[in-house]
């Protein structure tokens, strides 16, 4: 039977905590419990996933999924995330850095049983690259040979770009220059394997839209299985018995919950039916650590939280209101009073401490000189200027600052700010269709590299979504890329950086840290950069 106060909770409850209390009806073993139990872990994930096709992915929770159900070339160590053989049991690398051997297991398996072969990884990473296939993170696979001018549609012949299958199990990967973080991208959905023959069935492999990724039709490679997925309820994953190295892994199902609100999925913690949430609420983190709870984790994450700005907006095509509106927001005090989570105030947009990169000054918290920014524009005192709309996506953190950003540019600038609350999917429709004036934004490294930061605002970046370009910005990264000598090359990174945060198409807000909570029986989950924690090596117990 349900507890009263589970009961109290269900009331309130949207569909995403609806289906993890209703999990325990019937029995008083809570998720956590019977969980621990059967090995069986239940993990909030935010907002509900748009696809489970990798190659279409754009956020962390479809990571979080798809990292249980596909495995790359290479995947990662649990305690530092260094790359480690998954589907290539060993590999070599040529003197000159730019040509990469992988020999495939002979164990590696689809979940249909038919092998995974070098012919599979070229089909995908051609289906990638395919220019209407429209995949926003295929500049993951520009380090290689000529893949670049295949996706702009500037080779017409996939034959010249530097993917090669010498046989079944022998895949060999020419680059344009020495990347030293190449093997930490493969690890990333962009480089993931689909099953070209199960895809074939459902519709063309390289268009958007082919229903392959769903239950009863997914085939997979990854420690796990998709059992079941019931839209804005749970995705359930299954441990696979086609899986190379299924003998070590020691959970036998993940239950993946999308649930939008922070209050609700604390709340379904605290409940006993979660072993650990996305994230906390701002209000409660402080409580947390008063009492010294067991169960509050906050972790280091290479992540900046901020807005983008539209620059083909009406206002918003003047970098001096840009830049004002950026010079216009106290970092520290959202830090302080806001968030509360040991976050860092972002006056540049790559985090510190990456390759021993140090981002430019930026955009300092000036209120005299954002004011002046307008009076040189035209609009002094904000006035000749219209209400603009902030966009996010639903979470209470996002309209706390928000809110208070909102008061900041009222305050400062005399410049009215509507607040435009939609559902993640609805965000990420007018993000893609540039129909949005200021919208809230993430980004979370890919890989620990402060390319992985610069790389999205090139002019041809499929995550820009800004419009801006610039054309010393691209020269400056094309140089950095091709520099072998690491102090050289952050001075050049640095240079870009600098004309980026001139121009402001992008307000940085703060640098994250990862602030979640985590029953104590969830053991193998370390403390990465990436927040990543490959599921193989994950249990539960006392």
């Amino acid at each position: 039977m349900i507890s009263r106060s589970a009961a109290r909770l269900l009331c309130r409850a949207g569909p995403g905590i609806l289906a993890v209390l209703l999990a325990s009806c019937g029995s008083r073993e809570t998720n956590v419990q019977r969980g621990n139990r059967e090995q069986v872990l239940h993990r909030g994930i935010g907002a509900e996933l748009p696809d489970l096709d990798p190659h279409l992915a754009t956020g962390t929770s479809e990571y979080n999924v798809l990292s249980a159900l596909l495995e790359g070339l290479v995947t990662e160590d649990p305690v530092d995330l260094h790359p480690v053989p998954g589907v290539a049991e060993s590999w070599e690398t040529s003197p000159d850095g730019l040509v990469y051997l992988f020999h495939l297991r002979t164990g590696a398996r689809w979940s249909d049983g038919t092998p995974v072969t070098a012919a599979d990884f070229i089909a995908s990473f051609r289906r990638v690259l395919t220019p209407a296939f429209g995949a926003q993170y295929a500049t993951m696979l520009y380090p290689v040979r000529n893949a670049g001018a295949f996706h702009r549609g500037r080779l017409a012949d996939f034959g010249a770009v530097g993917f090669a299958a010498l046989d079944e199990r022998t895949l060999r990967i020419t680059l344009e220059h020495p990347t030293p973080y190449f093997l930490s991208l493969l690890s990333h959905p962009a480089w993931l394997p689909v099953p070209v023959a199960t895809l074939a069935r459902y519709g063309p492999i390289d268009r958007p839209g082919n229903p392959w990724a769903r239950p009863g039709r997914f085939v997979g490679n990854g420690p796990f299985v998709l059992k079941t997925w019931q839209r804005n309820q749970v995705i359930i994953v299954e441990k696979s018995g086609t899986y190379w190295d299924a003998a070590e892994v020691r959970l036998n199902a993940i239950h993946f919950y999308p649930i939008d609100s922070l209050d609700a999925e604390e709340r379904a913690f605290r409940a006993g039916q979660l072993h650990l949430t996305e994230a906390m609420p701002p209000a409660k983190i402080d409580a947390y650590r008063q009492s010294r709870s067991p169960f509050l984790r906050i972790d280091p994450y290479l992540g900046t939280y901020f807005y983008r700005l539209n620059v083909h907006q009406p206002f918003l095509n003047d970098p001096r209101v840009r830049r004002a509106l950026a010079m216009a927001v106290d970092r520290q005090g959202i830090v302080d009073h806001v968030l509360r989570g040991g976050q860092l105030p972002a006056t540049a947009f790559t985090p510190p401490g990456m390759s021993g990169y140090a981002p430019p000054a930026g955009i300092p918290t000036d209120f005299a000189a954002a004011q002046r920014l307008l009076v040189d524009a035209g609009y002094p005192g904000g006035r000749g200027l219209p209400p603009f709309e902030l966009l996010f996506n639903s979470s209470e953190g996002h309209q706390l600052i928000a809110e208070a950003i909102q008061e900041m540019w009222r305050r400062e600038l005399g410049i009215e700010v509507r607040l435009v609350n939609q559902e993640l999917k609805s965000t990420q429709d007018a993000r893609r269709t540039g129909s949005f004036q200021i919208l809230r934004s993430v980004w979370i490294a890919d890989y620990a590299d402060p390319l992985s930061f610069l790389d999205i605002w090139r002019s041809d970046s499929g995550n820009n979504f800004t419009g801006w370009s610039n054309a010393d910005y691209d020269r400056l990264l094309d140089q950095a890329v091709r520099t072998a000598d690491l102090a050289a090359r952050n001075a050049l990174l640095q240079q870009a950086e600098t004309i980026l945060l001139d121009a402001a198409p992008i307000i940085p807000v703060n640098y994250y840290t990862h602030i979640f909570l985590l029953q104590p029986s969830v053991h193998g989950w370390h403390p990465t950069l990436l927040d990543h924690h490959p599921y193989k090596y994950v249990w539960l117990g006392e």
